[in-house]
């Protein structure tokens, strides 16, 4: 019943416009360039408008509705969410709307997929199946993924699918669908280095008896979880490698670098513990130092995920899980740039954890909805204040004095 409420919540936007973002003309623009027999990643779309005097009016809507930044910058989308913009430019013919049906379909049975598969990890963990349903009947996850068309749907599918299948033991596959996922959205990168001590598993050789047949054969299961590790290390990279073969060149590589490059470096939105270090920074410098924070914060991030990977135990599913959910978060807390949909993934990993500090996150980053108004962009920097208060507030509460909060009826 709760799943046919979550199909029927997300058909309620089946014939909408987004109007709560406007990537969706730059998807169905990137699709069409591909249709076309052109690389999406080659060009602006600001310089086709230049160089051609004869855009389609469809074309010509596009650039007008992505904006100013969109059209001014190289598309920083991977080849699987690619190949999901060509196929709804296809089937969408000349037609905005109807691309945009063509994605929320597609978005749609991703969300289905990810309870199908969400609720089967969930069995296997042993823990309430209902749970999933704080991810799929989420107002936030139906407003953001179904309703304005972002594509992190499609990568938590794949996502879930693949964390599910490394617990069945299936890590081959695994390893084909965490690639898949890589190229509907670069953010599950992040996760790669936390399976070192999955498939090592050093607590299981604690406490056993010294002898030379047990070191033998502590050796030897060392020896294949490693061979284990490094073939999916290859298999999910080799999946990524042919996904972005068609695309590749040395004007790829210099394009996409610098549109990502972006995110860290010029973009800002919803930021928590940035917002406080620019401030700093202006207080010190005079000026936004957002270009310099933009390279350090990043290597404090991978810091932090090489300390979970390397010392935390991550030896069963479940504490991968709530690994992943903490290197995410705190790239997330240290981000220049948080977007709703952002929240979507340490959302959905918390599901499967004792952790509730992202459920709380899912409401309160609706908070930054009110930058937008009438009158134009304007954050207002207390609701961001209250929001990122509240939620590393918990966090910390959850990881270091986790008995204060079990008196919450969530929690229960």
């Amino acid at each position: 019943m709760l799943a046919g409420i979550a199909v029927l919540f997300r058909l309620v936007f089946i014939v909408a416009t987004p109007n709560l973002s406007q990537d969706f003309y730059r998807f169905i623009w990137d699709g069409k360039l591909i249709l076309d027999g052109i690389n999406p990643y080659l060009s602006v779309p600001n310089d086709l408008k230049e160089i051609s005097t004869s855009l389609e009016f469809t074309q010509q809507k596009l650039i007008q509705g992505m904006g100013s930044l969109s059209a001014g910058n190289y598309t920083s989308y991977p080849p699987v969410n690619q190949l999901l913009f060509a196929i709804s430019a296809f089937l969408g013919g000349k037609s905005i709307l109807g691309s945009v049906i063509t994605m929320r379909f597609f978005l749609i049975l991703a969300d289905l997929g990810t309870l199908y598969f969400g609720r089967k990890l969930l069995l296997k963990l042993k823990l309430p199946t209902h749970k999933v349903f704080w991810f799929i009947l989420n107002p936030f996850i139906i407003i953001e993924l179904t309703g304005n068309l972002h594509f992190e749907g499609a990568m938590l599918f794949f996502l879930t699918w693949s964390i599910y299948l490394l617990h069945q033991k299936k890590w081959i596959w695994s390893a084909v669908l965490l690639g898949i996922s890589v190229s509907v959205k670069l953010l599950p990168l992040l996760f790669l280095p936390l399976l070192w001590n999955y498939f090592l598993k050093k607590r299981n050789f604690k406490n056993l008896p010294d002898n030379a047949l047990i070191r033998n054969k502590i050796r030897q299961v060392r020896e294949l979880n490693s061979q284990q590790l490094l073939i999916y290390y290859l298999i999910a990279g080799t999946t990524i490698l042919i996904s972005f073969l068609p695309f590749l060149s040395s004007k790829f590589i210099s394009n996409f670098s610098a549109s990502i490059a972006l995110w860290f470096q010029k973009f800002e939105f919803n930021a928590g513990i940035y917002y406080i270090i620019r401030w700093i920074g202006f207080q010190l410098k005079g000026y936004n130092i957002i270009g310099t924070a933009g390279k350090i914060l990043p290597l404090i991030v991978i810091l932090i995920l090489a300390g979970l990977a390397f010392f935390r135990r991550n030896n069963s599913t479940q504490k991968l899980i709530g690994t992943m959910l903490l290197g995410v978060s705190v790239y997330f807390f240290l981000s220049t740039t948080v977007h709703p949909w952002y929240i979507a993934t340490p959302l959905l990993l918390s599901v499967f954890t004792k952790f509730r500090f992202a459920l709380v996150w899912s409401f309160l980053v609706m908070l930054s909805y009110s930058a937008y108004t009438i009158n134009g962009f304007q954050e207002n920097y207390w609701l961001i204040a209250v929001e990122y208060i509240l939620v590393i507030g918990i966090f910390l509460i959850e990881i270091f004095k986790p008995k204060l909060l079990t008196r919450l009826p969530y929690y229960k």
